[in-house]
């Protein structure tokens, strides 16, 4: 089943990473701005934030087996809309297609991670299921960027078309396993304080990083010359760096959530300013963005192992919310760096995003009346326990495992 899930997120975001390392050929043949062919992505992820929500709301037994068959062909079926484009128009209404695939994916791959897999093994299983999305990364830049010298079109068939395909017929071939029951909307679950202050917050952050990648290829293509290849071995190493910190966080997972969100913030602030600022040559901005990739895995490991461990009547609910949070996200996040590069071009695109990840800490602040034992907590105190000893008081989590966290014993998910 892991298999399963991991190819289902890899074709996720294989559709979601095709434009990067090509949206400045795309905006030429299309006769568009570089700021108005990045808006592609807010198409996309409009549709795939509204999907969500629908499916988190609406669906009160859901087959996560047809979910997830319904995503590939969906994806499968966008894929080549858009290699056939004759206008942007007919572009963008294919990634309104291709958000909606993605939802499905999204949703069914992590929420399958607990539905279908043992208590014991969830861990494992979410960590290499969510190594999908940057394999896609790491085996589409490159080859989307090679591709790319022959046509921009042609990225659209040999990348997700194929991983919408496999990913079909891998599915297909596996046990259909129980339906999803559950009694609670994406409404009911977002009426819990604790709740809505985690998908704010991923909301925000996702529209930091989402920001960041759609236009992490201009940058680098505008700023140094480089071929599409260059470009998207770099944006590959980046994806690298992100696996790197998705598996070395899993060791961390003892840690305080909100503490260590709250720590990653101001960490990826940082390294997406200078990524937008500092530009003296290739190798300085290829390291800063490898930097922020793996700080990025390693906040988007803990974000979904929260949401994850919900109670299992609100699970589908809270992940609906969470990818409803992650799309939405690539609205907001590529409308304000769009907005912010042709304002001021990418210093003010650095400064916005890094703003943003600032403020993504704010829901987690506002926890108690005062923000400021949280954030002493954050800039100074230790957020783990020792590996392999019991937690603290002060630490929620168990000693290793997803299933000791208090929160799943209750309906709210409660972040410490």
């Amino acid at each position: 089943m892991g298999v399963a899930l991991f190819l289902c997120l890899f074709t996720a975001q294989a559709g979601l990473i095709v434009l990067t390392p090509v949206l400045s050929q795309v905006a030429d043949d299309l006769d568009v701005s570089t700021a108005t062919a990045g808006q592609l992505r807010t198409v996309s992820g409009l549709a795939a934030g509204l999907a969500a929500v629908v499916l988190g709301t609406v669906a009160r037994r859901l087959s996560l087996h047809r979910l997830l068959l319904a995503g590939a062909a969906g994806m499968t079926l966008a894929s080549a809309l858009s290699a056939a484009a004759p206008t942007f128009a007919v572009l963008a209404l294919a990634q309104g297609l291709l958000g909606l695939s993605v939802a499905a994916l999204l949703i069914g791959g992590t929420v399958g991670a607990a539905e279908w897999v043992p208590q014991e093994h969830r861990t494992r299983v979410l960590a290499w299921a969510l190594v999908g999305p940057p394999a896609a990364w790491i085996v589409g830049m490159p080859l989307v960027g090679a591709i790319g010298e022959i046509g921009w079109r042609w990225s659209w068939l040999a990348l997700p078309l194929v991983a919408g395909a496999v990913a079909g017929i891998v599915v297909a071939r596996r046990p259909r396993g129980p339906r999803v029951a559950h009694s609670e909307s994406i409404t009911d679950a977002l009426r819990d304080g604790p709740t809505a202050r985690w998908v704010l917050a991923e909301l925000i952050a996702s529209s930091a990083w989402v920001g960041t990648l759609v236009y992490s290829g201009a940058l680098i293509t505008e700023s140094y010359g480089t071929t599409s290849v260059a470009t998207g071995i770099v944006l590959a190493a980046g994806a690298a760096a992100y696996v790197a910190g998705n598996v070395l966080f899993r060791r961390v997972v003892e840690c305080r959530a909100r503490v260590l969100l709250v720590r990653l913030a101001f960490v990826l602030a940082a390294a997406v300013a200078l990524f937008g600022i500092v530009r003296p040559a290739l190798p300085v901005s290829a390291a800063l963005f490898a930097v922020a990739g793996f700080f990025a895995g390693g906040r988007t490991l803990i974000g979904s192992a929260v949401g994850l461990h919900a109670a299992s009547e609100r699970r589908l609910a809270v992940m609906g919310a969470r990818v409803a949070a992650q799309q939405l996200g690539y609205f907001v996040g590529s409308a304000l760096a769009g907005a912010a590069l042709a304002a001021g071009g990418y210093p003010m695109f650095g400064f916005v995003l890094a703003l943003l990840f600032l403020v993504s800490a704010l829901p987690f602040l506002v926890h108690t009346r005062s923000g400021r034992p949280l954030l002493h907590a954050a800039l100074a105190g230790a957020a783990c326990s020792a590996p392999g000893k019991p937690s603290t008081p002060n630490n929620p989590f168990g000693r290793s495992s997803f299933p000791a966290w208090p929160w799943t014993s209750s309906r709210a998910i409660r972040l410490q």
